[in-house]
């Protein structure tokens, strides 16, 4: 048993150890946690060529174009949760679990993350230290190194809303009682089908698509001012959805500069469209299902107003 959170300054006991498989009447508002992260400068630099190329680049816009009806779908499920008859607080531990697991053990968004995005990254890592400067450079592995940390360094604000919410008796958050659910189970194997049939093309893909233009975050700020653990929500929320947001860019960066034919984009928008379909399945049971089958499928089909993709905030954020 080790304090595995300790050094984001949370006091959640964390076991290092393997994967498993009402609202209370007063809710204790945990203390402010300060954390900062910041991205490598070479990502930084991605994320800028972004706004060099996306306005003359029309199949870049068209990615995104394609993309945007479906994330609007994941910003529909997670709202239509917020006000859904059959939330609980039972369902809102549910779904704080499954983005813990997500955030720890999660997959397939990463050339390192095999067997967790950070227990693997950490581990795959190690073994790349003998290889520094010579069959992997060095700023690579420092942009590695920076990811790892700045996704740990946001994890804590979901665990001290789980924490403060949980029922008395209940145990703290630690990563041995995160489980992997059936629909995030088959986002990652399709991610790595993907990327093993299609190469850099098929991580390309996984990146852009990686937190679904962070519709749970934008979504779940838009609770602020209501009591209880809607207010814990987001001002979590509120913390990490400038870090997320740039996340979202550097998966987009410098797509429109990689030299694609036609037919690499006409994949590209396939597989990003096969991801986000199955990320809105994957949503859809962390929230305890808010949206019918038949709205899904309708979701799919377009019947709904696309997202607006924030030019204004992206060139700000790079």
């Amino acid at each position: 048993m080790s304090d595995i959170f300790s050094a984001a300054g949370l006091r959640v006991h964390s076991p290092w150890g393997p994967r498993k498989s009402g609202i209370p009447e007063s809710v204790e508002m945990p203390a402010p946690v300060s954390t900062t992260t910041r991205r490598a400068p070479s990502t930084q630099a991605r994320t800028r060529s972004l706004f060099f190329t996306v306005m003359t680049n029309s199949s870049l816009r068209r990615v995104i174009e394609v993309a945007a009806p479906l994330w609007a779908g994941e910003a529909e499920l997670v709202r239509s949760y917020w006000t859904s008859p059959t939330r609980t607080l039972e369902t809102d531990l549910l779904w704080l679990r499954r983005q813990c697991f997500k955030e720890f053990w999660g997959s397939g968004v990463t050339k390192f993350d095999k067997g967790g995005l950070i227990p693997g990254s950490l581990r795959r890592l190690t073994e790349e230290t003998a290889n520094i400067d010579r069959t992997m450079d060095r700023h690579e592995f420092l942009d590695a190194l920076e990811g790892v940390k700045a996704e740990f360094s946001l994890r804590p604000h979901r665990v001290v809303v789980y924490d403060a919410v949980r029922p008395k008796g209940a145990p703290k958050l630690d990563p041995g009682m995160l489980e992997e659910w059936p629909e995030e189970k088959a986002l990652t194997a399709l991610r790595f089908r993907h990327r093993d049939a299609h190469g850099a093309l098929g991580m390309r893909a996984c990146r852009t698509t990686e937190g679904g233009y962070c519709t749970l975050f934008s979504e779940g700020m838009k609770l602020a001012g209501r009591p209880g653990i809607d207010s814990l929500i987001a001002d979590a929320c509120g913390k990490v959805y400038d870090d997320e947001f740039g996340h979202m860019l550097s998966g987009i960066a410098g797509i429109g500069e990689e030299g694609l034919t036609p037919d690499d984009w006409s994949l590209l928008e396939k597989l990003i469209v096969e991801q986000l379909h199955q990320r809105i399945r994957m949503r859809n049971a962390q929230f305890s299902y808010p949206l019918s089958e038949e709205r899904v499928q309708a979701i799919y089909r377009g019947d709904i107003q696309p997202l607006a993709f924030d030019y204004e905030r992206a060139k700000l954020a790079a």
